[in-house]
Protein backbone atom coordinates (compact mmCIF):
# COMPACT_ATOMS: atom_id res chain seq x y z
CA UNK A 1 0.00 0.00 0.00
CA UNK A 2 2.82 2.34 0.93
CA UNK A 3 4.52 1.46 -2.37
CA UNK A 4 1.38 2.35 -4.33
CA UNK A 5 1.08 5.69 -2.54
CA UNK A 6 4.72 6.50 -3.21
CA UNK A 7 4.36 5.51 -6.84
CA UNK A 8 1.23 7.65 -7.16
CA UNK A 9 3.03 10.58 -5.54
CA UNK A 10 6.03 10.36 -7.90
CA UNK A 11 3.71 9.96 -10.91
CA UNK A 12 1.80 13.10 -9.90
CA UNK A 13 5.10 14.93 -9.44
CA UNK A 14 6.24 13.91 -12.93
CA UNK A 15 2.92 14.98 -14.48
CA UNK A 16 3.06 18.29 -12.62
CA UNK A 17 6.61 18.91 -13.81
CA UNK A 18 5.60 18.08 -17.38
CA UNK A 19 2.63 20.43 -17.07
CA UNK A 20 4.89 23.27 -15.85
CA UNK A 21 7.37 22.58 -18.67
CA UNK A 22 4.55 22.59 -21.25
CA UNK A 23 3.16 25.86 -19.84
CA UNK A 24 6.63 27.40 -19.90
CA UNK A 25 7.11 26.29 -23.52
CA UNK A 26 3.70 27.73 -24.47
CA UNK A 27 4.57 31.02 -22.75
CA UNK A 28 7.90 31.15 -24.58
CA UNK A 29 6.17 30.40 -27.90
CA UNK A 30 3.57 33.08 -27.23
CA UNK A 31 6.25 35.66 -26.42
CA UNK A 32 8.08 34.72 -29.64
CA UNK A 33 4.89 35.21 -31.66
CA UNK A 34 4.34 38.58 -30.00
CA UNK A 35 7.91 39.57 -30.80
CA UNK A 36 7.46 38.58 -34.45
CA UNK A 37 4.16 40.49 -34.62
CA UNK A 38 5.85 43.54 -33.12
CA UNK A 39 8.68 43.27 -35.65
CA UNK A 40 6.24 43.07 -38.58
CA UNK A 41 4.29 46.04 -37.23
CA UNK A 42 7.52 48.00 -36.81
CA UNK A 43 8.55 47.17 -40.40
CA UNK A 44 5.33 48.28 -42.09
CA UNK A 45 5.12 51.52 -40.10
CA UNK A 46 7.16 54.66 -40.65
CA UNK A 47 9.82 55.59 -38.08
CA UNK A 48 12.00 58.52 -37.06
CA UNK A 49 15.23 56.56 -37.51
CA UNK A 50 16.60 54.17 -40.10
CA UNK A 51 17.05 50.86 -38.28
CA UNK A 52 18.67 48.11 -40.34
CA UNK A 53 18.29 45.33 -37.77
CA UNK A 54 18.17 44.77 -34.02
CA UNK A 55 19.49 42.27 -31.46
CA UNK A 56 18.86 41.59 -27.79
CA UNK A 57 21.36 42.20 -25.03
CA UNK A 58 21.96 38.80 -23.36
CA UNK A 59 22.33 40.34 -19.89
CA UNK A 60 19.57 42.96 -19.79
CA UNK A 61 17.26 41.62 -22.51
CA UNK A 62 16.93 45.10 -24.03
CA UNK A 63 16.86 45.59 -27.78
CA UNK A 64 19.94 47.04 -29.45
CA UNK A 65 19.22 48.77 -32.76
CA UNK A 66 21.73 49.08 -35.60
CA UNK A 67 21.18 51.85 -38.12
CA UNK A 68 21.52 55.62 -38.26
CA UNK A 69 19.49 58.53 -36.86
CA UNK A 70 17.45 61.00 -38.91
CA UNK A 71 16.66 64.69 -38.32
CA UNK A 72 13.64 65.47 -36.13
CA UNK A 73 11.96 68.78 -37.02
CA UNK A 74 9.10 69.95 -34.80
CA UNK A 75 7.07 73.16 -35.03
CA UNK A 76 5.99 74.12 -31.51
CA UNK A 77 6.37 77.80 -30.63
CA UNK A 78 9.28 77.89 -32.99
CA UNK A 79 11.24 75.21 -34.79
CA UNK A 80 12.82 72.45 -32.71
CA UNK A 81 15.62 70.49 -34.36
CA UNK A 82 17.51 67.49 -33.04
CA UNK A 83 18.56 64.00 -34.16
CA UNK A 84 16.32 61.01 -33.53
CA UNK A 85 19.12 59.27 -31.60
CA UNK A 86 18.27 61.53 -28.64
CA UNK A 87 14.83 59.92 -28.43
CA UNK A 88 16.48 56.47 -28.13
CA UNK A 89 13.44 54.69 -29.62
CA UNK A 90 11.12 56.20 -27.01
CA UNK A 91 13.28 55.35 -23.99
CA UNK A 92 14.44 58.93 -23.34
CA UNK A 93 12.85 62.37 -23.03
CA UNK A 94 14.34 65.16 -25.13
CA UNK A 95 14.47 68.74 -23.86
CA UNK A 96 14.43 71.54 -26.45
CA UNK A 97 13.97 75.25 -25.64
CA UNK A 98 12.37 74.48 -22.30
CA UNK A 99 9.93 71.89 -23.63
CA UNK A 100 10.08 68.11 -23.33
CA UNK A 101 9.25 65.56 -26.03
CA UNK A 102 8.92 61.79 -26.09
CA UNK A 103 8.51 59.24 -28.86
CA UNK A 104 5.55 56.98 -28.10
CA UNK A 105 4.15 54.38 -30.52
CA UNK A 106 5.77 56.08 -33.50
CA UNK A 107 4.53 59.60 -32.66
CA UNK A 108 6.19 62.46 -30.82
CA UNK A 109 4.25 63.98 -27.92
CA UNK A 110 4.88 66.95 -25.67
CA UNK A 111 5.39 65.72 -22.12
CA UNK A 112 7.01 66.62 -18.81
CA UNK A 113 10.53 65.99 -17.59
CA UNK A 114 9.62 62.46 -16.47
CA UNK A 115 8.07 61.60 -19.86
CA UNK A 116 4.54 61.07 -18.54
CA UNK A 117 1.93 60.00 -21.07
CA UNK A 118 -1.71 60.68 -20.09
CA UNK A 119 -4.85 58.96 -21.34
CA UNK A 120 -8.55 59.78 -21.41
CA UNK A 121 -11.39 57.44 -20.48
CA UNK A 122 -11.31 55.80 -23.91
CA UNK A 123 -7.59 55.06 -23.70
CA UNK A 124 -6.54 57.79 -26.13
CA UNK A 125 -3.37 59.79 -25.49
CA UNK A 126 -4.19 63.32 -24.31
CA UNK A 127 -0.68 64.77 -24.59
CA UNK A 128 -0.30 67.56 -27.15
CA UNK A 129 1.40 66.71 -30.44
CA UNK A 130 3.62 69.30 -32.12
CA UNK A 131 3.58 69.66 -35.90
CA UNK A 132 6.01 66.97 -37.02
CA UNK A 133 8.01 67.79 -40.17
CA UNK A 134 10.75 65.25 -39.48
CA UNK A 135 12.79 63.42 -42.10
CA UNK A 136 11.39 59.97 -41.37
CA UNK A 137 12.47 56.66 -42.89
CA UNK A 138 9.88 56.97 -45.66
CA UNK A 139 10.84 60.58 -46.45
CA UNK A 140 14.52 59.62 -46.53
CA UNK A 141 13.73 56.75 -48.92
CA UNK A 142 11.70 59.05 -51.17
CA UNK A 143 14.57 61.55 -51.30
CA UNK A 144 17.03 58.74 -52.01
CA UNK A 145 14.94 57.34 -54.89
CA UNK A 146 14.35 60.86 -56.25
CA UNK A 147 18.08 61.55 -56.35
CA UNK A 148 18.71 58.17 -57.99
CA UNK A 149 16.10 58.88 -60.68
CA UNK A 150 17.48 62.36 -61.29
CA UNK A 151 21.03 61.08 -61.79
CA UNK A 152 19.87 58.10 -63.85
CA UNK A 153 17.74 60.00 -66.35
CA UNK A 154 20.07 62.99 -66.52
CA UNK A 155 22.76 60.52 -67.56
CA UNK A 156 20.36 58.95 -70.09
CA UNK A 157 19.55 62.37 -71.58
CA UNK A 158 23.25 63.25 -71.85
CA UNK A 159 24.02 59.94 -73.56
CA UNK A 160 21.31 60.70 -76.15
CA UNK A 161 22.82 64.11 -76.79
CA UNK A 162 26.45 63.00 -76.96
CA UNK A 163 25.99 59.66 -78.72
CA UNK A 164 23.81 60.58 -81.69
CA UNK A 165 20.44 59.73 -80.05
CA UNK A 166 21.69 56.31 -78.90
CA UNK A 167 21.64 55.36 -75.23
CA UNK A 168 24.74 53.93 -73.62
CA UNK A 169 25.66 52.39 -70.30
CA UNK A 170 22.81 51.71 -67.89
CA UNK A 171 20.56 53.79 -70.14
CA UNK A 172 20.37 50.85 -72.57
CA UNK A 173 18.40 48.93 -69.95
CA UNK A 174 15.92 51.73 -69.21
CA UNK A 175 15.43 52.97 -72.79
CA UNK A 176 13.13 50.05 -73.81
CA UNK A 177 11.02 50.65 -70.69
CA UNK A 178 10.64 54.33 -71.58
CA UNK A 179 9.60 53.37 -75.12
CA UNK A 180 7.18 50.79 -73.72
CA UNK A 181 5.45 53.38 -71.55
CA UNK A 182 5.24 55.76 -74.50
CA UNK A 183 4.01 53.27 -77.12
CA UNK A 184 1.91 50.90 -75.00
CA UNK A 185 0.51 53.21 -72.31
CA UNK A 186 0.65 56.91 -73.19
CA UNK A 187 -0.23 56.96 -76.90
CA UNK A 188 -3.05 54.34 -76.84
CA UNK A 189 -4.61 55.83 -73.68
CA UNK A 190 -4.23 59.57 -74.32
CA UNK A 191 -3.77 59.88 -78.08
CA UNK A 192 -0.92 61.00 -80.30
CA UNK A 193 -1.95 64.67 -80.16
CA UNK A 194 -1.93 65.03 -76.36
CA UNK A 195 0.34 62.35 -74.88
CA UNK A 196 3.55 64.41 -74.86
CA UNK A 197 2.45 66.84 -72.15
CA UNK A 198 1.77 63.90 -69.80
CA UNK A 199 4.81 61.76 -70.63
CA UNK A 200 7.16 63.30 -68.06
CA UNK A 201 4.69 62.66 -65.24
CA UNK A 202 3.89 59.13 -66.40
CA UNK A 203 7.58 58.22 -66.58
CA UNK A 204 8.24 59.74 -63.16
CA UNK A 205 5.24 57.92 -61.72
CA UNK A 206 6.22 54.52 -63.09
CA UNK A 207 9.88 54.55 -62.10
CA UNK A 208 9.19 56.23 -58.75
CA UNK A 209 6.70 53.52 -57.70
CA UNK A 210 8.78 50.71 -59.18
CA UNK A 211 12.02 51.74 -57.46
CA UNK A 212 10.27 52.24 -54.11
CA UNK A 213 8.60 48.84 -54.42
CA UNK A 214 11.97 47.18 -55.11
CA UNK A 215 13.55 49.09 -52.22
CA UNK A 216 10.84 47.67 -49.99
CA UNK A 217 11.94 44.13 -50.90
CA UNK A 218 15.54 44.82 -49.94
CA UNK A 219 17.00 44.04 -46.48
CA UNK A 220 16.72 47.76 -45.63
CA UNK A 221 13.14 47.18 -44.45
CA UNK A 222 11.44 50.12 -46.17
CA UNK A 223 7.69 50.17 -46.73
CA UNK A 224 7.02 53.46 -48.53
CA UNK A 225 4.34 52.49 -51.06
CA UNK A 226 2.64 50.47 -48.32
CA UNK A 227 2.08 53.77 -46.51
CA UNK A 228 -1.37 55.17 -47.32
CA UNK A 229 -0.12 58.77 -46.96
CA UNK A 230 2.30 58.21 -49.87
CA UNK A 231 -0.27 56.52 -52.12
CA UNK A 232 -2.73 59.29 -51.24
CA UNK A 233 -0.20 61.89 -52.40
CA UNK A 234 0.39 60.09 -55.70
CA UNK A 235 -3.35 59.66 -56.30
CA UNK A 236 -3.96 63.32 -55.41
CA UNK A 237 -1.45 64.50 -58.02
CA UNK A 238 -3.15 62.32 -60.65
CA UNK A 239 -6.53 63.72 -59.59
CA UNK A 240 -5.35 67.34 -59.86
CA UNK A 241 -3.66 66.87 -63.24
CA UNK A 242 -6.73 65.09 -64.62
CA UNK A 243 -9.21 67.77 -63.59
CA UNK A 244 -7.03 70.84 -64.14
CA UNK A 245 -6.15 69.83 -67.71
CA UNK A 246 -9.62 68.51 -68.61
CA UNK A 247 -11.46 70.05 -71.56
CA UNK A 248 -15.15 70.98 -71.83
CA UNK A 249 -16.03 67.61 -73.35
CA UNK A 250 -14.88 65.87 -70.17
CA UNK A 251 -17.08 68.04 -67.96
CA UNK A 252 -20.00 67.74 -70.37
CA UNK A 253 -19.87 63.96 -70.08
CA UNK A 254 -20.08 64.33 -66.30
CA UNK A 255 -22.84 66.94 -65.90
CA UNK A 256 -24.80 66.70 -69.19
CA UNK A 257 -24.12 63.35 -70.81
CA UNK A 258 -24.71 63.24 -74.59
CA UNK A 259 -27.05 60.55 -75.91
CA UNK A 260 -28.92 60.23 -72.60
CA UNK A 261 -32.60 61.22 -72.12
CA UNK A 262 -32.93 64.69 -70.59
CA UNK A 263 -34.95 63.49 -67.60
CA UNK A 264 -32.21 60.95 -66.74
CA UNK A 265 -29.28 63.39 -66.89
CA UNK A 266 -29.90 65.04 -63.45
CA UNK A 267 -30.03 61.58 -61.89
CA UNK A 268 -26.78 60.40 -63.48
CA UNK A 269 -24.81 63.61 -62.89
CA UNK A 270 -24.20 62.99 -59.12
CA UNK A 271 -23.06 59.44 -59.90
CA UNK A 272 -20.66 60.66 -62.60
CA UNK A 273 -19.36 63.37 -60.25
CA UNK A 274 -18.82 60.77 -57.54
CA UNK A 275 -16.81 58.75 -60.04
CA UNK A 276 -14.37 61.67 -60.36
CA UNK A 277 -13.35 61.07 -56.73
CA UNK A 278 -13.69 57.27 -56.75
CA UNK A 279 -11.08 56.87 -59.52
CA UNK A 280 -8.12 58.33 -57.57
CA UNK A 281 -9.40 56.65 -54.40
CA UNK A 282 -9.17 53.27 -56.12
CA UNK A 283 -5.62 54.11 -57.23
CA UNK A 284 -4.66 54.92 -53.65
CA UNK A 285 -6.19 51.80 -52.09
CA UNK A 286 -5.00 49.36 -54.77
CA UNK A 287 -1.31 50.24 -54.44
CA UNK A 288 -1.43 50.59 -50.65
CA UNK A 289 -3.29 47.31 -50.01
CA UNK A 290 -1.24 45.18 -52.41
CA UNK A 291 2.15 46.32 -51.18
CA UNK A 292 1.20 46.26 -47.47
CA UNK A 293 -0.34 42.78 -47.74
CA UNK A 294 2.73 41.49 -49.57
CA UNK A 295 5.06 42.74 -46.84
CA UNK A 296 2.93 41.27 -44.05
CA UNK A 297 2.69 37.86 -45.74
CA UNK A 298 6.42 37.77 -46.52
CA UNK A 299 7.52 38.67 -43.00
CA UNK A 300 4.94 36.34 -41.44
CA UNK A 301 6.43 33.43 -43.40
CA UNK A 302 9.92 34.45 -42.28
CA UNK A 303 8.63 34.47 -38.70
CA UNK A 304 7.38 30.89 -39.07
CA UNK A 305 11.00 29.75 -39.54
CA UNK A 306 11.76 30.83 -35.95
CA UNK A 307 8.50 29.39 -34.58
CA UNK A 308 8.82 25.89 -36.06
CA UNK A 309 12.52 25.44 -35.26
CA UNK A 310 12.63 22.08 -37.04
CA UNK A 311 13.95 20.89 -40.37
CA UNK A 312 10.57 20.21 -42.01
CA UNK A 313 8.67 23.31 -40.88
CA UNK A 314 11.55 25.74 -41.33
CA UNK A 315 12.47 24.32 -44.74
CA UNK A 316 8.87 24.59 -45.94
CA UNK A 317 8.69 28.20 -44.69
CA UNK A 318 11.97 29.01 -46.42
CA UNK A 319 10.68 27.62 -49.73
CA UNK A 320 7.47 29.64 -49.38
CA UNK A 321 9.49 32.78 -48.60
CA UNK A 322 11.53 32.24 -51.76
CA UNK A 323 8.48 31.86 -54.02
CA UNK A 324 6.61 34.76 -52.39
CA UNK A 325 9.71 36.94 -52.84
CA UNK A 326 9.76 36.12 -56.57
CA UNK A 327 6.05 36.95 -56.79
CA UNK A 328 6.62 40.22 -54.90
CA UNK A 329 9.28 41.24 -57.43
CA UNK A 330 6.67 40.78 -60.17
CA UNK A 331 4.03 42.57 -58.10
CA UNK A 332 6.43 45.51 -57.62
CA UNK A 333 6.61 45.95 -61.40
CA UNK A 334 2.94 45.14 -61.99
CA UNK A 335 1.64 47.70 -59.47
CA UNK A 336 3.81 50.43 -60.98
CA UNK A 337 2.50 49.50 -64.45
CA UNK A 338 -1.16 49.44 -63.34
CA UNK A 339 -0.93 52.77 -61.50
CA UNK A 340 0.69 54.39 -64.56
CA UNK A 341 -1.77 52.81 -67.00
CA UNK A 342 -4.85 53.91 -65.04
CA UNK A 343 -3.45 57.42 -64.64
CA UNK A 344 -2.92 57.57 -68.42
CA UNK A 345 -6.51 56.40 -68.99
CA UNK A 346 -7.83 59.15 -66.70
CA UNK A 347 -5.76 61.71 -68.62
CA UNK A 348 -7.18 60.29 -71.85
CA UNK A 349 -10.74 60.77 -70.56
CA UNK A 350 -9.88 64.36 -69.63
CA UNK A 351 -8.70 65.36 -73.12
CA UNK A 352 -11.04 63.31 -75.31
CA UNK A 353 -13.04 65.11 -78.00
CA UNK A 354 -16.67 64.73 -79.04
CA UNK A 355 -15.79 62.82 -82.20
CA UNK A 356 -14.11 60.11 -80.03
Amino acid sequence: MTYLKSRSFFLSLILLSASFAHAKEEEKKQSLQEEITEYIYHHVQDSHDFSLFSTKDKKTGEKIYYGFPLPVILVDEGIKFFMSSKLDHGKKVVESSGKFYKLYHGKIYETNQEGKISYDEEGEVTNLKPLDLSITKSVFSILLVSMLMFMLFTSLAKSYKENNQIAKGVGRFFEPIVILIRDEIAIPSIGENNYKKYMSFLLTLFFFIWFLNLLGLSPLGVNVTGNIAVTFGLALITFLITNLTANKTYWKHIFWMPGVPVWLKPLLAPIELLGVFIKPFSLMIRLYANILAGHIVLYSLIGLIFIFKNLVGSSLSLVLVFFISIIEVLVALLQAYIFTLLSALYFGFAVQEDDH
